[in-house]
């Protein structure tokens, strides 16, 4: 009973490799010490609760190659609710895997600057996505 849905799901992964809205291994920041490189770098642009750090491809050998690698973090400190750092994630995946080839080969970290609220209604999605996608636009190109 299953086995069309994990059918389903193979065919839908299939299709955003296709499209090129994968979210793989070669697109993530991976360990400590690549996070840690972005964070040594110290750019960084400032949203309405997000901070984006960023590595620029001259800054210690990011491969351009590749494309940009996306790292996110969100501290319990901010979001207390497991519910909301997991949606604030999910929403910094799904802009990062649409924006991805329109942005430079940077190596980049979302990071939860600001307490979000607790509400977890479809305006604070919406105003969340802006504040991301904002970021992203504003990227040094």
């Amino acid at each position: 009973m299953n086995t069309p849905l994990v059918t389903d799901r193979n065919e839908a992964a299939t299709r955003n490799e296709a499209a090129g809205l994968s979210f793989g291994k070669q697109h993530r920041l991976q360990t400590a010490a690549d996070f840690s490189q972005v964070f040594a770098n110290r750019r960084a642009l400032r949203g309405e609760i997000f901070d984006l750090h960023y590595r620029s491809p001259g800054a210690g050998g990011v491969s351009g190659a590749g494309g940009a690698r996306f790292g996110i973090v969100v501290a319990k400190k901010l979001a207390h609710r497991a519910v909301q750092r997991n949606l604030l994630k999910r929403l910094a995946r799904e802009l990062f895997r649409v924006w991805r080839r329109q942005l430079p080969p940077y190596d980049l970290v979302l990071r939860l600057a600001k307490p979000p609220g607790e509400c977890l209604d479809g305006a604070a999605r919406i105003a969340w996505r802006a504040d991301i996608q904002q970021l992203l636009m504003r990227l040094p190109r």
